[in-house]
């Protein structure tokens, strides 16, 4: 590595000498300014800490025995001076006793040379604390810089924070209108379709309609109480309580609830008729979760296949595994499967998925349990839902 002074062609250091033997500041002065250094000598400590206030040397030589004030109460004053404290001081005293070396270095010394000196080891030692002192005030300028850097970008997220709570906020707000304020008036207008179409005539076309119209009813409904779930799961998920839920009589809900769908898809439900676990839940919620998932397993299937329900035991949880045969997910859809509305009709043999996967999703991590996808071979989808297992009661 190159010396300071190749380094550095231009200005050197600022050095200030503190001695009150003129021959010994004398000497000082020329060994410093031979070497480019810029030096200002002074015979007192008092005028040398003025002198250091106005402006800031990189470097102090400093005599300990002086008139007025010995150089550890210099040091010290300059160590409990905050503009000042960073100051390398280099100690040069004609006391070599081990005791006064160990006081300079307590009072806040970096280094110390006995006098007499050598002209040599004053230059290394000089060179040598300029370099240190540049590079930790390089070091500070860095930190200063990443400390502000830090801060604007704490800043910067505190802002893109608060307007996502905003959003979020505005979200619930929209959920919350949806699943409160839209059911009075949808079931006025929901009636009244009933009754109009109770008095139409049995014909094909209206036959048509009535079936339409109560498949655009069951939507609704559906999107109106998943709505209300999830609001209730965003706001006050904390209030759900849960306990040992026996997963055998959650299935069997699950599945006679979706038995009529399944039908009018033709499609086949098969489940395992082992005794399951108990698993950590709630009896209501997880029958939910798990008939929006055999809906979705039932939309991802063609006519005339079946749905298998299978389980697996682990140590600490329970696998169960619900497979379809039919069309698979398209592999960009696959990581937003669970987000709302993330499948459009056209993807799906049974229709549009709606907020299903989404809301099983949000059900399952109440109870810490979880459910993915992913694409059969050579067709259809593998809904697999881990379950926390819960210990018998005694």
């Amino acid at each position: 590595m190159l010396p300071i002074s190749e380094q550095s062609p231009g200005r050197r250091g600022d050095i200030m000498v503190v001695d009150d033997n003129p021959a010994n500041l004398k000497l000082l002065e020329d060994i410093l300014a031979q070497q480019g250094h810029e030096v200002r000598s002074f015979p007192r400590g008092r005028l040398a800490l003025a002198a250091a206030m106005k402006k800031l040397p990189d470097l102090i030589l400093l005599d300990i025995n002086m008139p007025e004030m010995d150089g550890y109460e210099v040091c010290n004053r300059l160590k409990a001076t905050g503009e000042l404290s960073s100051i390398p001081v280099i100690f040069l005293s004609a006391l070599s006793e081990t005791k006064d070396k160990v006081k300079a270095f307590r009072s806040g010394a970096v280094d110390y040379i006995s006098k007499p000196f050598q002209f040599e080891e004053v230059h290394a030692r000089v060179e040598t604390h300029l370099k240190l002192h540049s590079l930790q005030q390089a070091l500070k300028r860095q930190n200063d810089c990443l400390e502000e850097a830090v801060s604007a970008r704490t800043r910067e997220l505190a802002e893109a924070n608060h307007r996502l709570t905003l959003l979020d906020s505005s979200k619930n707000d929209f959920l919350n209108l949806i699943s409160h304020e839209l059911r009075t008036p949808l079931n006025g207008l929901l009636g009244v379709g009933e009754l109009i179409l109770d008095d139409l005539s049995t014909t094909e076309t209206n036959n048509e309609l009535r079936e339409m119209y109560a498949r655009s009813r069951r939507r609704i409904l559906s999107i109106v109480d998943d709505a209300l779930l999830l609001t209730e799961i965003e706001m006050a998920g904390e209030r759900f309580g849960f306990a040992p839920v026996s997963l055998s009589a959650a299935l069997s809900s699950a599945i006679e609830s979706t038995a009529e769908f399944a039908e009018a898809c033709q499609v086949t439900l098969r489940s395992q008729s082992a005794d399951l676990d108990l698993v950590v839940g709630d009896q209501g919620l997880l029958v939910r979760a798990l008939r929006a998932l055999l809906e979705t397993a039932i939309k991802f299937s063609k006519a005339g296949e079946t749905v298998r329900l299978v389980r697996q035991v682990l140590p600490d949880s329970l696998l169960l595994i619900i497979e379809s045969n039919g069309r698979t997910i398209p592999g960009s859809l696959l990581a937003q499967f669970f987000g709302l509305f993330s499948l459009s009709e056209a993807s799906t043999p049974g229709g549009d998925l709606g907020m299903g996967p989404a809301v099983a999703s949000r059900i399952l991590s109440l109870f810490g349990a979880s459910v993915s996808v992913a694409n059969r071979d050579p067709s259809g989808i593998r809904l697999t839902v881990s379950l926390k297992l819960s210990a018998r009661p005694a």
